[in-house]
């Protein structure tokens, strides 16, 4: 068996093999999918939620809610552990005190084991709450030792305790039912109707061990996979209004976001991660983002709980590409024939919408009417903003000082980025129309990639010897680079002799080599220095990207440049604080540098795949024999 590599057996469906040993998430059992606490958890479908929640005297706070990435001086600090096969750990620092969170699942039994490492002067106070999430019906009494939950399918769930017993607080801001234990000593929560453990340590241990055995089935590069299993599932939640799993960015962004965010691009990586280890789950994530089409026949850059989304951009078509790879490894063929007519309304609004009579295509913001009166609604639509928004490159220098066409709606830019992006999305759309059968949209297909090659071809500079982005009002080219130059890669048809010239800026220290790669713009441009987001700061999708588009052309010593430089980014602040960085800094490679860097956003993780496809047996969307 291949590291990642998990189809299912023989005779088996793919909803069948979702409950073996490699596939975690399914839609029964106990999940970390409340968003809003890493310490919720939720036996699923029933909805009963047991929150741990810690009281503590020094200060009287009380934590409810803990998240990853926190970054106030009086907030939590998570570290989180593994996370999947049945078994969680997280360590929590809080207000001097510091302790570690386990559970462990078997059969019918679920057991939470709280092991406090550093302790205040009068013992703070676990306190596990209880309640049915999502408006679910049902129903929790007992006593202060043990806990009955009454769930709406007639299954009755007994929750007891196994600790040191505290004084009583009736203080607490509970409205629930609860259980309370010391945080002076070892603690147990077993939630199930089979018999308790008689040493939750012992159980916790064995869940443990099982983990660690099945990871070091994934081969070598076991830590790698570990890194993009923990992404998936710490940032995985239910979405009870559409009755679906989904993976947002990280629950930081989901909390003020009416319980989740899905943004276009970030979920169908999160797609392709996914796929390594648990195929239902790449699955709910690719039906998700693309069942967010509009009527207008675009994926929009975001949408929300609240029914919110981005009316006036998409972002970058990646998703063809991302579905083809992994159908490639799995061979879903259903979800490519349910998911085929979104993806090509999709390719023929970036035609329709984005495409220049050149064939290159420009970034855009449409204007609507504001359904909701927020502030994506209301600032940078039909405008630049909106239209760098939809590059997903926020505040990117290539777009500072370019005027916007509020007739076209369309940044007077002619980009290479969008321009390959969208010869991949023909490409592999053309693919996945072989793949089930609608050979019907092959030649519109082929017309449109023709067209953007041609597109494409205009946009190189012998001067420069690259591919620019050019000026439709000047009709000069730019002189700004950065990773979305390499982009034009995309295309089969560079000719060889462009091939070296394209990898000279790869290698240049005055364009962008340097110790840790690939910086968001080039080094010798005056906004690298700020080092801020878009500006200098560098993005696994970015890496990602390029590394695609250079493996359709072979180039072998950029792949494994950027595949080797991409793991150890990733490597140093996973090994130093269990976090997968939104961005890192192109001069030292910290993540926890900027506070607009989120420690623990899942895209961080396509920095380990791209040594798992150059090193790992994990194919790419496309090889250059392909």
């Amino acid at each position: 068996m291949s590291p990642g590599m998990f189809p299912p057996e023989k005779g088996e469906t793919l909803m069948e093999k979702k409950t073996n040993m490699f596939y975690e998430t399914g839609t029964h059992g106990w999940k970390t999918w409340n968003v809003n606490s890493v310490l919720s958890y939720v036996y699923m479908p029933a909805g009963l939620t047991l929150s741990l929640c810690v009281r503590e005297y020094r200060d009287g706070g009380y934590l409810r809610e803990t998240l990853i990435g926190r970054q106030g001086k009086d907030d939590e600090k998570v570290f989180p552990g593994p996370h999947g096969f049945g078994y969680t750990h997280v360590r929590v620092r809080w207000r001097g005190l510091e302790w570690i969170v386990e559970t462990g699942e078997d059969d019918n039994l679920f057991v939470i084991l709280v092991t406090p490492i550093k302790k205040q002067k009068h013992p703070a106070m676990l306190v596990l709450e209880t309640g049915f999430s999502w408006n679910r019906p049902g129903s929790v009494s007992g006593t202060e030792d043990e806990l009955t939950a009454c769930c709406p399918d007639g299954n009755r769930i007994t929750v007891r305790r196994a600790g040191i017993i505290p004084d009583p607080d009736l203080n607490l801001p509970c409205q629930t039912r609860y259980l309370t234990l010391s945080m002076d000593a070892p603690a147990a929560f077993i939630a199930g109707n089979a018999a308790a453990p008689e040493n939750a340590q012992s159980f916790i241990a064995r869940k443990r061990a099982a983990y660690y055995s099945k990871l070091e089935q994934l081969g070598r590069e076991s830590e790698l996979y570990e890194g993009i299993i923990c992404a998936m599932n710490w940032d995985t939640v239910y979405d009870a209004g559409k009755n679906r799993v989904i993976s947002p960015v990280s629950r930081i962004w989901s909390v003020n976001k009416g319980g989740y965010i899905l943004f276009c691009w970030d979920n169908y990586f999160a797609g392709m991660m996914a796929s390594l280890f648990d195929p239902f789950l790449a699955e709910a994530n690719f039906r998700a983002i693309t069942s967010e089409i509009t009527a207008e026949g675009f994926i929009p850059n975001m949408s929300t709980g609240t029914g919110q989304k981005t009316f006036d951009r998409s972002q970058p078509p990646v998703g063809s590409a991302m579905i083809l790879a992994v159908y490639k490894r799995m061979g879903n063929v259903q979800l490519v024939k349910d998911l085929f007519p979104s993806l090509l309304k999709w390719n023929r609004w970036f035609s329709e919408h984005r495409m220049r009579s050149s064939g290159a295509l420009s970034w855009g913001s449409e204007p609507f009417e504001p359904r909701y009166g927020n502030v994506w609604e209301t600032e940078g639509v039909n405008s630049r903003y909106g239209a760098a928004l939809e590059s997903g490159l926020d505040n990117s220098p290539m777009y500072d000082d370019v005027p916007f066409d509020r007739k076209t709606h369309l940044l007077e830019q002619e980009d290479v980025g969008l321009t390959g992006l969208f010869i991949l999305d023909c490409r592999a759309l053309a693919e996945l129309a072989r793949v089930c059968g609608r050979s019907d949209a092959l030649a519109e297909l082929d017309e449109r990639m023709e067209k953007a090659e041609r597109g494409l071809e205009s946009l190189w500079s012998k001067e420069a010897g690259f591919y620019c982005n050019r000026r439709t009002d000047t009709g000069l080219f730019s002189d700004v680079f950065t990773p979305t130059n390499f982009y034009a890669l995309f295309s089969r048809r560079i000719p060889p002799e462009r091939l070296e010239l394209i990898q000279e800026y790869y290698f240049s220290p005055e364009y962008f080599y340097g110790d840790y790669m690939i910086p968001s713009v080039m080094r010798s441009h005056p906004s690298y220095q700020e080092q801020d987001y878009w500006r200098g700061r560098i993005w696994a999708p970015m890496n990602y990207l390029v590394y695609l588009a250079a493996r359709q052309h072979g180039l072998p010593k950029l792949r494994n440049d950027l595949a080797r430089k991409s793991r150890d980014l990733f490597l140093k602040e996973w090994r130093e604080n269990r976090h997968i960085h939104e961005n890192y800094s192109a001069e030292n490679g910290e993540g926890c540098d900027k506070a607009n860097s989120d420690r623990f956003y899942h895209w961080g993780a396509l920095l380990a795949l791209i040594w798992l496809h150059e090193y790992g047996g994990i194919p790419a969307v496309f090889d250059e024999s392909e």
